[in-house]
């Protein structure tokens, strides 16, 4: 399993709340508790992407556009950053500032999933919420800027289009289908996005590397495997002198040191379920002695794992 998808697999909760809004502008929405990651892109129109309180600029958003916005503070939707949010929502309630007119016009179902009011010349949004898991959802958040912009293309656009058909219907199974749907276009806006390479993280730019990229592979398809640099080299081929120095080079830490991190993130989430043990926990990420686990946990997280299972409750 390569990085990526072992990343969005282990952090990706399921229950995919999308919704697609059609407005006529002036219009604004303000979302004040949102999930780590939210998706919002323009199938028609135009929109403005702000992180409330960040002192950081708008993003525009032209028809087809992607934005990806990370963190914990609150972010605002408009047809202008100058319109006034008309609109607060808060989770899943919502709170109209403005008048009657706008309540209507947000609250109107055209669709399931579809809201607004459906005529001509109305930008048309679609939003949706990813809720990642854990310390390796942290791992992936990590990476990305509050607002992270990318722009149409044909393979995001067909993508956009299916989600969006799918976002209307109202038919079995249609939970999984979008589950599956905002998989496909997370991955791809994520491709596009780190495809420049001052923005990818070191890892993903190592995929591009066979050796390296294939020993990523490796690592995460069996992490706990008790992994030696010579038999990774070997692996993919290279000596283990040549293999260390490529792969700290690329992925910016040594071979060794990198499963660790990963192990301890994996780790720390699994420690969460109550029931599962110490012991089973370290056993589960390739430690058979249940206090060398503990020492290298400590040393990575700064904290025993029960005490860390303690303050994570």
């Amino acid at each position: 399993m390569d990085v990526l998808s072992d990343l969005l697999h282990r952090a990706r909760a399921r229950n995919t709340y999308v919704r697609q809004l059609i407005r006529r502008p002036p219009w604004s929405l303000a979302f004040t508790d949102p999930p780590p990651l939210t998706v919002v892109t323009t199938l028609a129109g135009t929109a403005s992407v702000r992180i409330d309180g960040a002192g950081t600029a708008p993003v525009r958003l032209a028809a087809g556009d992607i934005v990806l916005v990370t963190g914990p503070g609150g972010h605002t939707v408009a047809d202008d950053p100058s319109t006034p949010p008309q609109v607060v929502i808060h989770g899943r309630r919502k709170s109209v500032v403005g008048g009657a007119a706008e309540a209507a016009d947000t609250r109107r179902n055209l669709a399931p999933r579809t809201y607004g009011d459906g005529l001509p010349g109305a930008t048309v949004m679609l939003r949706a919420a990813y809720d990642l898991r854990g310390h390796v959802g942290d791992r992936l958040l990590g990476v990305l800027p509050p607002l992270a912009v990318v722009p149409a293309g044909p393979t995001t656009r067909a993508a956009l289009d299916l989600l969006a058909a799918e976002a209307a219907r109202d038919e079995p199974g249609q939970d999984a289908v979008l589950d599956r749907l905002l998989d496909l276009v997370l991955v791809l806006a994520l491709r596009a996005w780190w495809a420049r390479a001052e923005t990818a993280p070191a890892w993903y730019r190592a995929l591009a590397d066979p050796a390296i990229g294939e020993a990523l592979h490796l690592l995460h398809e069996d992490p706990a495997r008790r992994w030696t640099v010579a038999e990774l080299a070997a692996g993919v081929g290279m000596s283990r002198a040549a293999f260390a120095a490529r792969f700290t080079s690329l992925v910016g830490e040594p071979p060794l040191t990198y499963l660790t991190g990963w192990r301890m993130t994996v780790a720390a989430d699994l420690l969460r379920d109550a029931e599962a043990t110490v012991a089973a926990v370290a056993h589960e990420v390739g430690y058979e002695d249940p206090f060398a686990f503990s020492v290298a946990f400590k040393r990575t997280r700064g904290v025993s794992p029960s005490v860390w299972r303690r303050q994570t409750r």
